[in-house]
């Protein structure tokens, strides 16, 4: 499993799925005040997924294209599908919680909030090991990790002070 985490963490798909993870946040935050239902929320996290993932390699590929001058190949379009597929993950990841007060194992207001604790959990790792992995020690990487995760928090203030 270490393994696994490791060549993860040393793949491109990290900011994307931050990217998708802080979409995702965005989401969830806007909704929380005025909550669909699980199963609407477990709609509109996968439809949105769907939706910014298209959007990904639309944009790629027509990026691509008029920055390079040529056709996209297959293996390029493999490389864009596999960002677009880790920004849905990202995005989509926090459905679980929403599946969970579905079948009623947790309340829906529990559901929101540990959606959106988990989508801070996630880019507080990301930024730990980012640095870890850039050669910064432990208490530097805790403190980019813990910079990075304002970015979510920002969001849930500004919700909470706009409502």
């Amino acid at each position: 499993m270490r393994a696994g985490l490791e060549s993860h963490l040393g793949s491109r798909q990290v900011g994307r799925v931050i990217y998708g993870a802080t979409v995702g946040l965005a989401l969830i935050v806007a909704l929380a005040s005025h909550p669909p239902r699980a199963v609407n929320m477990i709609g509109l996290l996968l439809g949105t997924a769907v939706a910014v993932a298209l959007a990904e390699v639309y944009a790629d590929v027509v990026g691509t294209q008029t920055s390079e001058r040529h056709t996209v190949t297959r293996r390029e379009v493999r490389h864009i599908i596999d960002d677009a597929g880790a920004v849905a993950y990202g995005i989509a990841f926090p459905a679980v919680f929403f599946v969970l007060a579905a079948v009623g194992a947790l309340r829906l207001d529990r559901a929101f909030a540990l959606a959106m604790w988990s989508g801070l959990a996630l880019t507080g790792f990301y930024g730990f090991w980012a640095a870890r992995f850039a050669g910064a020690g432990v208490l530097r990487a805790l403190v980019q990790g813990a910079l990075v995760a304002l970015i979510g928090a920002f969001l849930i203030l500004l919700k909470s002070l706009l409502h």
